[in-house]
């Protein structure tokens, strides 16, 4: 397989410098790339079926006779149309062809033809539309590949045959022989041949769970080797004393046992290991991340380390700032903030102080990558929202330090095999209880019949002295019939709501003026604020009590959970109203599911279930590869692979084994596509 890899796919026949260009925009650029580019489904022609056997509005193959081919026409659209009587000897069947003119010498009278396509019962008879047509093609299952303008699915099967044809009987797998047997796997040249072109379903089958196989545990394997490169560089500064204890004295609440499980993981790791900790701590909405940051920061300063926290908003940072500064300000411990909206003198001082090391804990956004920022014993770095940051943005502020530890926050809930993909090159510290006192948020599903009485509850609200959320999904007017955010405003000045002072927040608007309306807001001088998702991962307003999301069908279940998580943050009762007329089986299902259940982790492991891992963290943005056959939500094969990858790194942890040659070549092609970290 390696050297057709090497082999550019303009070497097939019939692939010019154009159609190279197709395949290309395709990611297919050698004959190697081709063979990897795996069949999205498949057309059955191996057995057709009667006409009458095939359950209505479904594709399949039928045989049939041309009983009554009419001549074409041209309809009033200028769709030049061919209609014909077919039948299977039992049953009749109409077939319409839409502008095929190379059919019209061809449906005649008395021809006999394979048709693929979907079978409808309209209540008069049987009709198929735009068949794909054969006269004498061999019965057999035929690959659909996705395609790409120009590009026909079976120009790609004609090239894909070509490329098959040039595998060598037995193919280099690397699977060793013990991984095969021991998952019960089928081999690589079996698996590649049958991928395509298999002789019966089942071949496809056994082909896809192998090559997910593979493919995931490939993934598996480079996460592991970077996880294992960050950890060849040695920790500068570290913990020589935990002090937990004396921190959990200054706090005015008793600490979860998650909060110090967390907290005691980021201490043993910046005491005992020899390279820098690399920690992930995921949390759900509300479930007290800043405390356990606040604890571990306590005792990196205690031990002579300063500290820099990365926000990715200005309010965000200033948040962070009070409920540090509230939790650490008795101690002694000198905490700081920088942002984009300090003044230049402020900057001066701030600057040289930590460059003196009078400052402790530096809190701020993107201003602490600034060259002016020095620090003089940079020993821990936290971002949080870690997704939020580019890769750039991230190493530059670590590099103000001479290996530091790193601690990651997040507050997207995410099925624990699945972080530990996504988030491959840190240790994983999960906060799976809620501080007490959290309010639990009442979630309901209504119609828009029903959004006036919606209203009449925003209303009772506000006059209680609470304030709002509203969500919407666009943020201007476009052919879709989804109210956008500037509409929505404008037609709520209209309502009995008008009258309470509202706000519009919007991706599109200045970073400043977005900051100026979450501080209006959280200043409580604006009762109702209609945003996009921007507020997603947005500020702690105690004081708003309602979260309303119109067309909440357009959200994922933890963009959802995500955005209820903005409400419930304080000591009065809240709610999050859902908006939809769509009643379809698959929202009526999701959005069940969220007026069931406030646990992020089990909306988490649904969402991965229903719509795939990329609908709430965009595994791109992550630096993951793209996965070509392996499904995420497949559990077993997830844990399998890992699995199998610690035994093999266990024995080899630079794949340098004759027998993991294999392995290693398909770890280095799948992630030198990532842009990211070449693996060595």
């Amino acid at each position: 397989m390696a050297s057709l890899f090497k082999r550019s796919i303009g070497t097939l026949g019939g692939v010019g410098p154009k159609k190279q260009q197709l395949f290309e925009k395709l990611g297919i650029r050698s004959v190697g790339d081709l063979l990897r580019y795996y069949p999205r489904a498949y057309e059955d022609w191996s057995e057709p079926k009667k006409i009458a056997e095939v359950p209505d509005n479904t594709a399949a193959c039928v045989k049939v006779r041309v009983e009554n081919a009419h001549k074409p026409f041209v309809a009033r659209t200028g769709t030049i149309l061919l209609k014909a009587e077919v039948t299977d000897g039992d049953d009749m069947m109409t077939v319409t062809f839409f502008n095929q003119r190379y059919l019209f010498d061809k449906i005649k009278d008395g021809g006999e033809f394979l048709f693929y396509g979907t079978v409808k019962n309209n209540g008069i008879g049987y009709e198929m539309l735009s068949p794909t047509v054969s006269e004498t093609a061999a019965a057999c299952i035929h690959p659909v590949y996705p395609q790409t303008a120009g590009l026909t699915t079976r120009q790609i099967e004609a090239a894909v045959r070509q490329a098959a044809a040039l595998l060598p009987e037995k193919t280099n797998d690397p699977l060793p022989e013990e991984i095969l047997k021991e998952y019960d796997l089928c081999s690589l040249d079996f698996a590649i041949r049958k991928i395509h072109f298999p002789d019966k379903m089942e071949d496809a089958e056994i082909s896809r769970k192998r090559l997910a196989f593979e493919e995931m545990l490939v993934l598996q394997l480079g996460m592991a080797r970077l996880k294992g490169s960050s950890k060849k560089e040695r920790a500068s500064l570290k913990i020589n004393k935990d002090y937990s204890d004396e921190f959990y004295k200054l706090l005015p609440f008793e600490p979860t046992g998650a909060q110090k499980r967390a907290a005691a993981q980021c201490i043993n790791d910046m005491m005992n290991l020899s390279c820098p900790m690399n920690r992930l701590i995921q949390g759900d909405v509300g479930s007290g991340k800043t405390a356990v940051a606040a604890a571990v920061c306590y005792s990196a300063v205690k031990n002579g380390m300063q500290c820099a926290f990365m926000a990715p908003t200005e309010i965000l940072a200033v948040q962070h700032f009070q409920s540090l500064s509230a939790l650490l300000g008795s101690s002694g411990v000198r905490i700081e903030l920088l942002t984009g909206s300090v003044t230049p003198a402020r900057k001066r001082n701030v600057y040289e102080a930590l460059e003196n090391g009078e400052i402790d804990i530096i809190i701020g956004t993107h201003a602490l990558i600034s060259e002016k920022v020095v620090f003089k014993a940079l020993g821990l770095v936290i971002t949080d929202e870690q997704h939020r940051f580019g890769v750039a943005q991230r190493a530059a502020l670590i590099s103000k330090g001479d290996s530091p530890h790193i601690m990651v926050m997040s507050a997207t809930p995410i099925p624990r095999t699945l972080a530990l993909m996504i988030f491959g090159d840190l240790e994983l510290s999960v906060l799976d209880e809620m501080p007490p006192g959290r309010q639990k948020v009442d979630t309901y599903f209504i119609d828009s019949s029903k959004r006036t009485r919606a209203y009449g509850f925003l209303k009772k609200h506000i006059e209680n002295g609470n304030q709002c959320y509203i969500v919407c999904p666009l943020v201007e007017q476009n052919l879709s019939e989804l109210k956008s955010a500037e509409e929505y405003i404008s037609m709520l000045e209209k309502t009995p709501l008008g009258e309470y002072r509202l706000g519009l927040l919007h991706g599109k608007m200045k970073p400043k003026d977005k900051e100026e309306v979450m501080e209006e807001f959280a200043a409580g001088r604006i009762d109702i604020l209609v945003s996009t998702t921007v507020i997603e991962v947005g500020v702690n307003v105690p004081n708003a009590t309602i979260m309303m999301i119109e067309n909440a069908e357009r959200f994922g279940l933890s963009q959802l959970h995500q955005l209820r998580g903005r409400v419930g943050r304080g000591k009065d009762k809240a709610y999050c109203i859902l908006v939809s007329d769509n009643f379809s089986a698959g929202t009526v299902e999701r959005l069940g599911i969220m007026c069931r259940t406030n646990n992020g982790f089990e909306i988490a492991d649904a969402d991965l279930k229903m719509r795939g891992p990329g609908d709430f963290f965009g595994s791109r943005q992550h630096g993951l590869p793209e996965l070509k056959v392996a499904d995420m939500s497949s559990m077993d094969i997830l844990e399998q692979t890992q699995d199998a990858a610690k035994k093999i790194l266990k024995d080899d942890p630079e794949l340098a084994l004759p027998g993991h040659g294999g392995l290693r070549f398909e770890t280095e092609r799948l992630f030198e596509k990532t842009g990211g970290e070449q693996l060595q």
